[in-house]
């Protein structure tokens, strides 16, 4: 049974049918769910919505007028976990405490500007035809997982800003570093995140098939010159196979991450259950970093606009793992432009992942004056200015965002 309730009502365990108004008016990039995080409760109950459709019937209903439900999900708020299980997408596996922000991304910095010369020669020897020697890869992937456990959101945030010239080399990294943290949100075994880092930094070997100058065309491709690009799977799983000893996750990623649930996917249209849990995962990662780069043909989205567009993909992306990217890459991803309360215009530098709707944020700019502001990190978890939408930096004639640098 569909019922209208007020927002305050809003109680863990109830199933949200419907989210009024647009999306970007609200931190959920989907409008069903199960209410079962508190984060989520606080921020329904925050935002500036007042209704809100609940089924009944796939969750829970209204309280009682005896029952104190600030009793019940006052026992959830010290950590801030619902009662879900720990595979749920909410629930990521532990990694570890975590490191502070500025430090991780001085050592993410030196993994990446040595990550270059390894990814090249990797995949310079499959642009000749030679078999490619993993073993630098492997070492690549152990760092990079060190890296992700110690504060995932430092080489992540690094590794989006990439140029046009560096895009091959810096989006398998990218892809790697989310395939990462994307198993951690998953709840994977430490074999299993090794391996999905693998795939990750392997899944677009194949287009070293592909000539450079479509990969790099700025205009439209042709069909012969798209039919091209979309040989990079099948070829990707064949230069994979001659590799001793690779894993079943590189040769699936690499095969299967441009397929789509509904079946209108390639190489091989396959649906839904059809498609590994990796090779899902796959898509979300490798999709993701390519709409948030610059490329010759196009200026990269910022992180929101991304998301928007992703959740917005319909049958493109398994809604579960998707729902696991955007917890572990946060509600407010970081390079995210938004409006504060307080009317000012900051961007997300640093994420808190045990609180995600109050990362650390850069203030910039006031939409009360329309002038530039002096450039100040604000922690939202102390103060009570809050976020209170994302925003379209362009719309007021800025045309880039400060720097992430603390």
């Amino acid at each position: 049974m569909l019922k209208s309730i007020a927002t305050e009502q809003l109680r863990l365990g109830m199933y949200v049918h419907s989210i009024p108004g647009a999306w970007i008016n609200h931190p959920f990039w989907r409008k069903s769910f199960k209410l079962d995080s508190f984060e989520d409760l606080q921020a329904l109950r925050a935002s500036p919505i007042r209704e809100i459709l609940i089924d009944t019937a796939k969750g829970r209903d209204v309280a009682p007028e005896n029952f104190d439900e600030d009793d019940e999900d006052d026992s959830q708020s010290e950590s801030g976990q619902s009662a879900a299980p720990a595979a749920d997408a909410s629930a990521p596996r532990k990694t570890g405490a975590r490191t502070d922000t500025a430090v991780e991304r001085e050592r993410a910095a030196r993994i990446i500007s040595s990550s270059k010369s390894t990814v090249l020669n990797m995949f310079s020897e499959a642009r000749m035809g030679k078999a490619v020697d993993v073993k630098d890869a492997a070492e690549l992937v152990t760092e990079i997982t060190s890296s992700v456990s110690r504060n995932a959101d430092a080489l992540i945030s690094l590794a989006r800003l990439k140029t046009t010239d560096d895009y091959t080399y810096m989006h398998s990294v990218a892809v790697c570093a989310m395939m990462i943290s994307l198993a951690n949100q998953l709840g994977m075994s430490h074999e299993e995140t090794k391996q999905a880092g693998m795939a990750g930094l392997l899944h677009d070997v194949g287009k070293m098939a592909v000539p450079l100058d479509i990969l790099n065309k700025p205009a439209k491709l042709t069909e012969e010159e798209f039919a091209s690009i979309r040989s990079h799977t099948v070829a990707g799983h064949s230069i994979l196979q001659q590799i001793d000893g690779i894993g079943q996750a590189a040769l699936d990623v690499s095969l299967h991450h441009h397929e789509k649930i509904d079946g209108s996917g390639y190489p091989f249209n396959l649906k839904a259950d059809q498609i590994s849990i990796m090779a899902k995962m796959g898509a979300v990662c490798d999709v993701y970093d390519a709409i948030t780069s610059n490329r010759p043909y196009k200026a990269g989205w910022d992180p929101a606009r991304s998301i928007r567009h992703m959740a917005g993909s319909a049958g493109h992306f398994d809604p579960t793992t998707m729902e696991a990217f955007v917890k572990a890459i946060g509600i407010y991803p970081t390079g995210s432009c938004v409006v504060m309360q307080s009317g000012r215009l900051a961007v997300v530098v640093d994420q808190r992942p045990d609180h995600l709707l109050t990362p650390r944020v850069k203030v910039f700019f006031s939409t009360v004056t329309r002038m530039p502001l002096k450039t100040e990190i604000v922690d939202l978890a102390r103060t009570s200015d809050k976020i209170i939408a994302y925003a379209d930096h362009s719309k007021w004639g800025i045309r880039s965002l400060p720097s992430l640098d603390l």
